[in-house]
């Protein structure tokens, strides 16, 4: 017969290594049963995990599209904002020029010729609005203010304009100006000072370019309007001969025919502003297609992903509870153990 002997210290060596064991596998119980995903990936899928990596990576770029989405649906929303501003303003001096043609009266010129002002600033405002820090109707030029002020000192256009006046009509008494000069004026000097070439040196400092955002996969849109469109032009046509001409003294057939080229150029504005509202309303409607289409496959892919990397939450709450019921014994045990001592039985 033999007899073994075990010593208290081997015991406690035992029991040591047991709780160390246990308590490096709570740990990662623990983290398994808060984040509802295995705690080692790699060690829990294998060969799997590539697939959940191309599955968390296709799922991080759609969320990064959202992400970019909801600001390009701010710069569509405030864009439109800008333009229904735009577009009544074009109204106000449609309507301006309408009330001018039906007087003489120097008093309500001149309150037409203020309207006429005032919705020249409120439109140039609507131009320059920034949301984000970038310039909206800049097109790529999103840092540089698209539109100079034609009231501002020593503004080029203003400039440009009073040159072109001078050069044709000299220092004439506007009474005596025939509806042939003005008419020769209207058709080559004045928009000739609204050219691409003249346009971009006195007015514009926007890029014909406007932003383009990919929404979705291949999904491509325009995503802003320019400062450069027919529309933002034919308005300061428009606005330019009101508050340059309707305080002049010219015949009634001169002012005639000045309020008749007005009256075309704002109606002209109008159209292709709202031209550009629509443009921008099909675009923000793409936007939105988008967004719910890509939330839609987030979804799905992050299902997927949850099918290979989730635990069931219940079982890893379970083992949470079952280590830590084995670990409090194991710490019961060596207390017992570290007392026993021939000391106490003598």
């Amino acid at each position: 017969m033999k007899t073994s002997f075990v010593s208290t210290q081997a015991m406690q060596n035992a029991l040591r290594l047991q709780i160390q064991t246990a308590q490096s596998a709570l740990m990662k119980s623990q983290k398994e049963a808060s984040t509802g995903i295995h705690a080692d990936i790699g060690l829990a899928l294998g060969a799997s995990t590539a697939s959940a990596l191309d599955l968390t990576g296709e799922v991080a770029r759609m969320k990064a599209l959202l992400d970019s989405n909801g600001l390009v649906d701010t710069r569509l929303s405030s864009s439109q904002d800008a333009l229904a501003q735009m577009s009544d303003a074009s109204q106000t001096t449609l309507a301006a020029f309408i009330t001018a043609s039906s007087t003489s009266d120097a008093t309500q010129m001149r309150m037409a010729q203020t309207q006429i002002r005032n919705a020249f600033q409120s439109f140039v405002g609507s131009v320059n609005l920034a949301a984000n820090g970038e310039y909206l109707f800049g097109g790529i030029n999103t840092g540089t203010k698209p539109l100079d002020d034609y009231l501002a000192a020593a503004s080029p256009a203003k400039v440009a304009f009073d040159t072109a006046y001078t050069a044709k009509f000299g220092a004439a008494d506007p009474s005596t100006i025939s509806v042939a000069d003005m008419t020769d004026f209207l058709d080559n000097d004045f928009p000739a000072l609204f050219d691409d070439a003249n346009w971009k040196l006195n007015w514009s400092q926007a890029s014909d370019n406007p932003m383009t955002s990919r929404i979705k996969g291949n999904e491509v849109i325009e995503s802003s309007t320019t400062a450069n469109v027919d529309g933002v032009r034919k308005f300061t046509m428009a606005a330019v001969l009101g508050m340059e001409f309707l305080d002049k003294g010219f015949s009634s057939e001169v002012r005639s025919l000045i309020n008749a080229r007005a009256t075309s150029y704002a109606g002209k504005a109008i159209t292709a502003i709202d031209g550009e509202r629509s443009r921008l309303g099909v675009a923000q409607s793409r936007v939105g297609k988008a967004v719910d289409s890509l939330h839609s496959q987030t979804d799905i892919l992050s299902t997927q992903i949850n099918n290979l990397e989730g635990v069931d939450p219940y079982e890893a709450a379970t083992r949470v509870n079952t280590l830590m019921t084995q670990i409090e014994t194991s710490y019961s045990l060596t207390a017992r153990i570290q007392q026993l001592s021939l000391v106490n039985y003598l």
